[in-house]
């Protein structure tokens, strides 16, 4: 992945789909909380309760998805995952009773999380000697796509009529939409024939379930930029409120620039358990000295909170790194879909639980709760790397039901 554009193929194809498609996703993440409270008038307890049931129908339906992507063809289930997208998100401009709105968040956030398991096999196929590293290409992708969308909700939160937000609400779905058109030209991947041995391997697998759930401690760690840090500088330094969205800025710009690079290096499951430990040695770093940023002259918190910044998104490069090796290289070639469905569990409780988590903690609690969320990132680290050791252990029973039918599957 060294070219700044893959070369015409699948891998283009699979990058400029994500291009679009995280277009869509820029303008909902950014204003999506907004049109369902200020658009539709919606109380806000009713819109988190809704966002919360999605995120549980999500963490369901991702392992489902992603295992009959395996059985019946990647392309196909995630086209169709990207069509419901579409038609869920098109659907909130009819969401004006909290019924409605439940209904359409829960079709849109399953499909999502039935979308990135089902996408997975198609990295794995297209991504070449490296499918990690075609991973970390499309992360790097993906922070380029939500920046143009999120510049582009910002018009419509400017504005604040109910007329803009739809107009948000429209572009979104039709992200969506559009995503779906270059992948018609992706040559197909066979589906996996059904093997010896239980049907829900993953779900059996026990050390990838641990691994699955430190993941998901240290996956908190992307709310911490998000959540924690523009409620802390706001509420609690002298630093200029622009420096929020400076904040975001210098995350994104680093992810793109260095993600791609930060999972060269992370080329086995060793490496990416060492991976995690040192991400876990940066957020506890960062932690530490965001609240030093307290009590200080206003030049002195923005140096402080901009040197955490980069420190810690060093740390997410690193936790990426290992996740996307970690999550590749011990899922079963056949069974891909449904392994990556279940390593998103972790994702999806920490995208469900992290943000009340940081508010209570370092938020709530203040200057305390930072070291204890540091030290919680650091001790997940130190853990991963002793688990990644017992995943690979030859006797794991999982990988033996999958036989290796890889000299077939790449005549593909």
């Amino acid at each position: 992945m060294s070219r700044l554009i893959p070369a015409p193929g699948p891998q283009r194809v699979l990058a400029f789909s994500n291009f679009v498609y995280t277009i869509g996703s820029g303008l909902y993440l950014t204003a999506g909380v907004l049109y369902f409270t200020q658009g539709v008038g919606l109380p806000a307890d009713q819109v988190g309760l809704g966002l919360g049931i999605a995120g549980c129908v999500a963490l369901v339906l991702g392992i489902a998805v992603g295992h009959l992507a395996d059985r019946r063809g990647p392309r196909g289930v995630y086209l169709a995952t990207l069509l419901v997208q579409a038609l869920a998100t098109a659907g909130f401009l009819l969401a004006e009773s909290f019924w409605a709105f439940l209904l359409a968040v829960s079709a849109a956030g399953g499909a999502k999380a039935g979308g990135l398991a089902a996408r997975s096999p198609l990295i794995r196929r297209y991504g070449g000697d490296r499918p990690q590293e075609f991973r970390a290409y499309l992360r790097a992708v993906t922070n380029i796509g939500v920046s143009f969308g999120a510049l582009l909700a910002g018009w419509a939160v400017q504005v604040g009529t109910h007329a803009a937000y739809q107009l948000l609400v429209v572009g979104n779905a039709v992200a969506f939409a559009v995503a779906v058109l270059p992948l018609l030209a992706l040559p197909p991947v066979e589906p996996v024939v059904g093997g010896e041995g239980p049907r829900w391997i993953a779900l059996r697998d026990r050390p990838y379930l641990v691994l699955t759930a430190l993941d998901g401690v240290m996956a908190v760690q992307f709310k911490v930029l998000t959540v924690a840090v523009p409620l802390w500088l706001i509420g609690f330094t002298d630093a200029p409120h622009w420096l929020v969205s400076g904040t975001m800025l210098t995350g994104t710009v680093m992810v793109v620039l260095l993600q791609v690079r930060a999972s060269r290096d992370v080329d086995s499951p060793a490496a990416g358990g060492r991976a995690y430990r040192r991400a876990g040695a940066a957020f506890l770093v960062a932690c530490a000295l965001i609240p030093l940023s307290m009590g200080v002259p206003a030049w002195v918190a923005v140096v402080v909170l901009l040197t955490a910044v980069v420190i810690h998104t060093v740390g997410e490069l690193w936790h990426s790194a290992g996740g996307f090796e970690i999550s590749f290289a011990l899922a079963p070639e056949r069974a891909t879909g449904q392994y990556l469905g279940v390593f998103g569990l972790g994702a999806g409780l920490a995208e469900a639980f992290g943000p009340g988590l940081l508010i209570d903690l370092c938020i709530s609690w203040g200057r305390p709760g930072w070291y204890v969320v540091g030290a919680l990132f650091a001790v997940t680290g130190l853990a991963v790397p002793p688990v990644v050791s017992w995943a690979q252990r030859p006797r794991l029973a999982t990988r033996q039901w999958l036989p290796d039918r890889r000299a077939s599957h790449r005549g593909v």
